[in-house]
């Protein structure tokens, strides 16, 4: 605690002393849990498939009017640790900004949250209750993170009336944006098969290559659309090729290629898995080479409409900031796709700049000013 209540930065940087390179809790929420539970908020942690998770709830359970926030304390590896000026879970402070992995993504946003949320309920504690979920596994897989605390939510009849997530959305001025929406994402693993042969022989082979290299030819230059009211055009990449093949003078058996897609509001993953299929079957009747497709969908596409939470959040953030956010839905996913399901959700953070970089920094008068955002928040949602 200093004058001004819970400082942010400290908490930050204990908090990327903590090395929770994703899954592994690192000690990160241990720190939470102990700092809420002095501040009065009931704490439990959420364990399952081997992720650690932190629900904490300051006021009574199943409150009418409950705000959230989420976020999460493991972080992308290091990488080439050499390449660093810093330690990476060192949290030195110099020129302004603290530096480690995760300051930016997303230890910083957490802090900032949490203490907020501790000052907010000691100095005016609300009619209604503050809820704060916070996973170990938003980096990776996300099967038992953020969706195990909505489980086990659920179970118990615990809900949040709003919630914010915390993740950086300001591309370059603090401020700038708000995410009130994610595009889906999805991956398709094509295998195309042919018959082996020496390549000086064609006509006794059946190559997949040029069969695969057509297929993902046709997808990439489809157009999906051209945008909607919120969303900016969808977008399918082709991020892989390959025959694992050594030899010259081989014709391969099999070719595989991947690609990933990000679609807006105007398709679902079930309309885009049955057009590539449909693509791949018209391409095997062509070419007499059999395609398998596989997909594994990360997100579906969604948006919370502009309104009340959204307002609100960009009224606070004006007001400490001086600057009138954007709506947005760019970027990847969040775990706001999964809450989208439980309660309306918007998105609002730092600049991301160095996030997942080498020296990952966040500037310190940022840190507190978003502490102060969402200060402002809490008290304007229960006025």
């Amino acid at each position: 605690m200093n004058s001004t209540g819970t400082d942010p930065v400290v908490l930050t940087a204990a908090l990327v002393r903590c090395a929770s390179v994703t899954p592994a809790e690192g000690g990160a929420l241990v720190l939470l849990s102990d700092i809420l539970t002095g501040a009065g908020f009931a704490c439990q942690r959420i364990d399952r498939g081997g992720v650690s998770n932190l629900f904490a709830r300051w006021g009574a359970a199943r409150h009418k009017r409950t705000f959230g926030f989420n976020g999460h304390t493991d972080v992308v590896p290091v990488g080439d640790e050499k390449a660093w000026s810093v330690a990476p879970f060192g949290a030195e402070i110099r020129d302004g900004y603290l530096w480690g992995r995760g300051a930016t993504d997303m230890k910083s946003g957490v802090a900032a949250f949490a203490a907020a949320a501790i000052d907010f309920v000691r100095e005016t504690p609300p009619d209604g209750a503050v809820i704060l979920t916070v996973t170990s596994d938003e980096e990776g897989d996300a099967e038992h993170g953020t969706v195990a605390i909505l489980d086990w939510m659920a179970e118990r009849q615990e809900a949040m009336s709003a919630c914010l997530v915390g993740e950086p959305t300001c591309p370059n001025v603090m401020g700038e944006a708000i995410k009130i929406g994610r595009r889906g994402s999805m991956n398709a693993f094509f295998t195309a098969r042919g018959v082996q042969g020496h390549s000086a022989y064609p006509d006794q082979t059946l190559n997949p290559v040029p069969a695969i290299a057509r297929l993902m030819d046709r997808l990439s230059t489809h157009l999906l659309d051209s945008g909607t009211q919120h969303f900016d055009a969808s977008t399918l990449a082709v991020t892989s090729i390959d025959t694992g093949n050594p030899a010259t003078n081989v014709i391969p058996a099999e070719c595989r290629a991947t690609v990933n897609i990000r679609f807006n509001d105007a398709h679902s993953s079930r309309e885009l898995i049955s057009w590539m299929q449909a693509e791949a079957d018209k391409l095997a009747e062509e070419t007499k080479v059999t395609f398998e497709m596989t997909t594994h969908v990360a997100g579906e596409s969604f948006l919370t409409p502009p309104g009340p939470l959204s307002d609100l959040v960009a009224a606070a953030v004006q007001a400490e900031t001086g600057i009138k956010p954007i709506l947005s839905t760019a970027g990847g996913t969040s775990d706001a796709r999964f809450i989208k399901d439980h309660c309306p959700v918007v998105e609002f953070g730092l600049v991301g700049k160095t996030m997942h970089q080498v020296d990952e920094r966040v500037e310190l008068a940022q840190v507190h000013q978003l502490k102060g955002i969402y200060s402002r928040i809490l008290r304007d949602y229960f006025a």
